[in-house]
């Protein structure tokens, strides 16, 4: 009798602990509560269950990802201890991608609508076990889901990851492994920036001058924008892209995995790799282009203002142009399933165009005013051609100048306002902009950052702060959000990691959990136990958020002051003016820190939490202090 008295109380009480590790699903379910019953094992003994051929196809998608860790090979049939089924009677709450998951000591069942659902449901379940679920091989582990019921549903239909391939080539393999991650957090749609002046990455059967030149650049090495152009007789061998039969696997991959792909092919600027290519697409006909290696080819003169000084844009009055990107559609809207092609439009220098005669003519027998009309002439030629394919235009939101094609969606980047006008126009809008949810940009203290050039930051907070629908705007029109991942200086699939995540985390919750379950320290906790699960899959990611966020202030009498702020909440600060490194032995941050005179003093700062340091040390020099003084 003893033992039993005491054996109750300890089931309880690991219980209890499981309800503290396991409340850090991303994202954040819309109803998530836990119930007095002790965890549900999975042992050799589980079985796997679903209600028709769907979710057995779903269970067999379980089976797999708890296979490796466990050791266990699980039965799978209609019934089973994990058991998932596809309603008959459709919950409408649930949606097409929503799902239930009520978790008891004896069984587990996941419920939805359509086999998103149970995917998704999958996710959340899998994110309850222990981080060692994450691991690549075998582990000894105790394999228990908390007693809990879960209502869940997207709160936008867009969730969306743009991963750029043309500025550098990623494998097949390495798109695959981002596809797989992105999955896990409930995203469902990779953008797939396939062209642009870096390289031409997409297989065209009928025009194999794309990928024979377009793929291909002189090899570089160094910071990218600073690279020696192209010289005469140079070999172009840094080559990549991808088959037609790749594509098809990739697209296969992704929709196991509830993911679809919008494929992007920008024009009519961002095209030197097609110019390279096929010269007489631009209106130079400049048959010395090459596809550019991260040379400087523009003067940037701010606000949006620049000169290309090369001509790396389609000629909008040639009809040849219009023959090109027929053929061009017509092979990717075979490829891609999704309902949208992505035809660019950003960016596109307008200056070769004013001095040809030929646009000038187009432009008078039009009647056009200006160039930006002449570009909206070619966009609405364009969105003809991809409705053709059976496809809708999106476009960067450079395709409100000059007027709106009628049907086209709109991308909004430069901020919230191209979206906001989009709706006003009744278009439909997915919410990305570069202030907020452009994850190539820094993240933490450019000292310390493999990227120390960006032109700003997105730290995490701001990635987390970020409301897709602003007060004004009619939210009907808004398909959702997205996080873009431009890769100039990004050489790697590890890099691509550490630059997405845990950005990507905030706002996998932003675009899938209510608003009103919005909580920074809550999610930071969050964040770091989906860390520990990170590091098990030995997937990249950044620490930035734990590092001091240091700025300055000088007072009237030319005194200068060191600020320290952190992005999570209750670290401590230490910091030192002696040279020295500093550590939780060094004077502790209270408030600004007065910094003395002198070429070669430098404040520096370490983050510690129980004692222990959580953040990089940053060492700024007072002649950077005075840079960043507000």
């Amino acid at each position: 009798m003893m033992q039993k008295v005491l054996y109750i109380p300890f089931l309880l009480l690991l219980s209890l602990g499981l309800h503290a590790q396991q409340s850090n699903i991303f994202p954040q379910p819309a109803q998530f509560t836990y119930t007095r019953s002790l965890p549900f094992q999975i042992t050799a003994a589980t079985t796997i269950g679903g209600n028709n051929k769907e979710a057995q196809k779903i269970a067999q998608t379980l089976s797999n990802e708890l296979s490796r860790p466990t050791g266990y090979t699980f039965k799978i049939g209609e019934k089973g201890t994990i058991q998932l089924n596809l309603n008959k009677t459709p919950n409408a709450e649930l949606g097409d991608e929503g799902y239930t998951l009520r978790v008891t000591n004896t069984a587990i069942t996941i419920d939805a609508n359509k086999p998103a659902g149970l995917f998704y449901g999958v996710q959340s379940l899998v994110q309850m076990l222990p981080p060692a679920v994450e691991s690549k091989t075998k582990v000894q582990a105790k394999w228990s889901v908390a007693a809990c019921q879960i209502t869940d549903y997207p709160r936008f239909g867009w969730r969306g990851l743009m991963l750029d391939v043309s500025r550098h080539f990623f494998s097949k393999e390495d798109v695959m492994r981002y596809i797989d991650r992105m999955a896990k957090y409930k995203y469902n749609v990779l953008h797939w920036h396939l062209t642009d002046d870096n390289g031409w990455r997409i297989e065209i059967k009928s025009l194999p001058k794309l990928t024979q030149v377009g793929a291909c650049r002189v090899p570089r090495y160094g910071k990218f924008g600073d690279h020696e152009a192209p010289k005469d007789g140079e070999l172009a061998t840094d080559c990549g892209f991808y088959t037609q039969e790749d594509i098809k696997a990739i697209v296969a991959y992704a929709a196991e995995r509830n993911v679809q792909i919008l494929p992007e092919i920008d024009v009519p600027g961002h095209s030197a790799a097609a110019v390279a290519a096929y010269p007489e697409l631009c209106c130079t006909d400049d048959n010395t282009m090459k596809v550019n290696p991260g040379s400087n080819f523009a003067e940037w003169y701010g606000n949006g203002q620049f000169k290309m000084l090369i001509d790396n844009t389609l000629d909008p009055s040639d009809p040849k142009v219009y023959e090109f990107l027929d053929k061009v559609f017509t092979e990717v809207a075979a490829l891609f399933p999704f309902p949208y092609i992505h035809a660019g439009g950003d960016e596109c220098y307008h200056g070769y165009w004013e001095k040809d005669a030929n646009c000038q003519a187009l432009m008078k027998k039009e009647g056009l005013k200006t160039t930006h009309e002449l570009q909206s002439y070619f966009t609405k030629k364009t969105e003809k051609i991809i409705q053709s394919k059976g496809k809708k235009l999106m476009g960067w939101d450079e395709i409100l100048e000059g007027g709106l094609a009628p049907e086209a969606a709109v991308m909004s980047w430069r901020g919230l306002e191209g979206g906001i006008e989009a709706a006003k126009q009744g278009h439909y809008v997915v919410m990305t902009p570069n202030d907020f949810v452009y994850i190539d940009l820094l993240q933490g203290d450019p000292l310390v950052e493999p990227d120390q050039t960006a032109y700003k930051q997105v730290r995490l907070k701001q990635c987390f702060d970020f409301e897709p629908v602003p007060e004004d705007m009619d939210a009907k029109y808004v398909l959702g959000g997205q996080a873009c991942l431009w890769t100039e200086k990004i050489l790697s699939i590890r890099q691509a990691e550490y630059m997405t995540y845990p950005r990507a985390l905030a706002t996998a919750d932003m675009f899938w959990s209510p608003k009103s379950t919005k909580n920074w320290d809550s999610f930071t906790q969050r964040m770091e136990m989906q860390m520990e699960r990170l590091d098990m899959a030995e997937i990249n990611y950044a620490r930035s958020c734990f590092d001091p966020v240091i700025t300055a202030t000088q007072k009237e009498d030319g005194k200068l002051y060191a600020n320290v702020t952190t992005e999570v909440n209750n670290l401590d600060v230490y910091y030192t003016l002696d040279e020295s490194m500093p550590d939780r032995f060094s004077p502790k941050y209270t408030g600004p820190v007065f910094v003395p005179e002198g070429n070669s003093v430098t404040f520096k700062a370490v983050t510690y939490r129980n004692g222990k340091p959580i953040g990089k040390t940053i060492a700024v020099p007072r002649a950077v202090l005075l840079e960043r003084k507000k």
